[in-house]
């Protein structure tokens, strides 16, 4: 057979597992980025924002965050 015979590409097969592959990896790294954004924020609400964030919400939140942050060890008096 010759080189170019139709289907046959420069190490890419023909099946389209190389598009899957590099969706499959795309997906991966956009939930990994949207994992570590929401424990960002989660970090800052209850080490950073002091309960001005979730005290809007109502005082049930408030305290919620405010016994999360002992729990962690955070300074918050």
């Amino acid at each position: 057979m010759s080189p170019h015979t139709a289907g046959t590409t420069a190490g890419i097969p023909a099946d389209g597992t190389a598009v899957a592959d590099a969706t499959g990896r795309a997906r991966d790294w956009t939930i990994a980025a949207a994992a570590v954004v929401v424990a960002l924020i989660a970090l800052y609400a209850v080490f950073v924002d002091n309960g001005q964030l979730v005290s809007a919400t109502g005082s049930y939140l408030h305290e919620f965050a405010h016994d999360g942050r002992h729990l962690f060890g955070a300074p918050c008096h």
